[in-house]
């Protein structure tokens, strides 16, 4: 009998994997079962288009079916906690799956850092349905609004999530013509934080020209139903945002409350791991309940692997690699091989993340930073204009390619 293996997670990381497991193994050696909440892939990198025109979702949202080999058995569920002894994978809809091996990239869930309020009232953008109701919110709002009294869109957060929902929430309101106010909120001293200053530069300078207003150097205390307050020390923050990289935040010197008003608030502001993950059983980082992993993406279960944002896989001493797509889908095609190297009992890769530049977008504009292509490194550090653009287009359009086939990346290109 052929061995079980299991891929739980339809993200950069499992739909990656899958396809590199795929072409990894020889018939007959083992079967795969890939297991998801949702029975599409999301292109998340692109998801924040889906905000100003709700049709591309069809461009960002590929069907499993679209992914998988025939030969691949797909279930949707959740997955709600794992049974080590048994090596069974359990459902919230009841389904038990077992494995020999078992692969974990259920992503992240958003984190709201304790801030009061924040989850009750606060939208945010991890699947399509996010991206759906920000839309829709986003419009209201404007459609309620008078050119006097106009709307105002807050959005928590200036990393990537933050700074590219602005942007097409800009986009939407310029179309449209709609009375809405955006204002970008971050609580540290800039926007995408702990960057190169010639890229927060190039992206401030073109979030000036979208009229979108930025505010930083002060963190939310507090969220009610009609506004945001700054400055509170009520908070418990700890080291991880959007990009993974924030410092520690615990212990700050707060000043006296600012508050902002606002009609739709958007939080964009951190990430942590899934809360069934405590259920798995596994190593876990008490604080951002995300796995330990090897360099090989082995955890402290032999039989199982965790990568994406599920995972703080090892990078060096104390090190691990970013929670980003670039950082999963990289890894994916590495861990895809490690599943069927261990099908045959053969030795495991070691996965070091390369980091290849940023691409960020700002409405229908975009910034490229430190970009290195096919081990070509650009001579220019930063720039915009069309060659970022096309280079923003190429890299969605090519992961697209990747995972589905050449005819959908073509129809994708023009809302990339």
């Amino acid at each position: 009998m052929s061995q079980q293996v299991v891929v739980v997670g339809a993200g950069y990381a499992g739909a990656g994997t899958v396809k590199s497991f795929e072409d990894a193994i020889q018939p007959g050696e083992a079967e795969l079962t890939w297991v998801s909440d949702t029975d599409y892939h999301l292109v998340l990198h692109e998801a924040h288009r889906v905000i100003r025109k709700p049709e591309v979702e069809s461009k960002v949202a590929i069907p499993v079916e679209e992914i998988k080999d025939d030969d691949t058995n797909f279930v949707k569920g959740r997955v709600t906690e794992i049974d080590a002894d048994e090596q069974v994978v359990h459902t919230g809809d009841g389904d038990e799956i077992d494995y020999d091996y078992l692969l974990v990239a259920v992503g992240s869930a958003t984190a709201f850092f304790g801030i009061d309020g924040l989850r009750e009232h606060a939208l945010t953008l991890k699947t399509l349905d996010d991206a759906r109701e920000i839309h829709q919110a986003v419009k209201t709002a404007g459609q309620e609004a008078t050119t006097t009294e106009p709307a105002t869109v807050l959005v928590g957060g200036a990393g990537l999530s933050g700074i590219q929902s602005a942007g097409e929430i800009a986009e939407y309101r310029d179309d449209h013509k709609a009375p809405i106010d955006i204002e970008l909120v971050e609580g540290l001293d800039s926007v995408f934080p702990n960057n190169d200053p010639e890229v927060q530069g190039a992206i401030r300078k073109r979030l000036d020209e979208k009229d979108i207003a930025v505010s930083t150097g002060e963190f939310i205390s507090k969220v009610d139903e009609h506004a945001v307050y700054l400055g509170g020390a009520e908070a418990e923050y700890y080291d991880e945002d959007d990009d993974g990289d924030a410092p520690a935040r615990e212990d700050i010197d707060f000043s006296e409350d600012l508050i902002k008003e606002y009609d739709v608030l958007l939080w964009t502001g951190g990430i942590t791991g899934q809360p069934e993950v405590e259920d798995f059983h596994l190593h876990a980082d008490d604080r951002s309940n995300r796995v330990y992993a090897e360099s090989t993406f082995e955890t402290s279960d032999e039989n199982v692997f965790a990568i994406g944002d599920t995972a703080l896989v090892e990078q060096g001493d104390e090190e691990f690699a970013p929670p980003t797509a670039q950082a999963a889908w990289q890894a994916a095609e590495v861990a895809g091989e490690n599943l069927a190297r261990a099908v045959r009992g053969a030795p495991l890769k070691s996965w070091r993340h390369e980091d290849k530049g940023t691409l960020i977008s700002v409405g229908e504009e975009a910034v490229a930073h430190d970009v290195k292509a096919a081990g070509f490194e650009v001579p220019i550090n930063t720039f915009g204009g069309p060659a970022a653009k096309a280079l923003k287009k190429a890299v969605a359009s090519r992961w697209i390619a990747d995972v589905s086939g050449y005819g959908r990346a073509l129809n994708a290109w023009n809302d990339m």
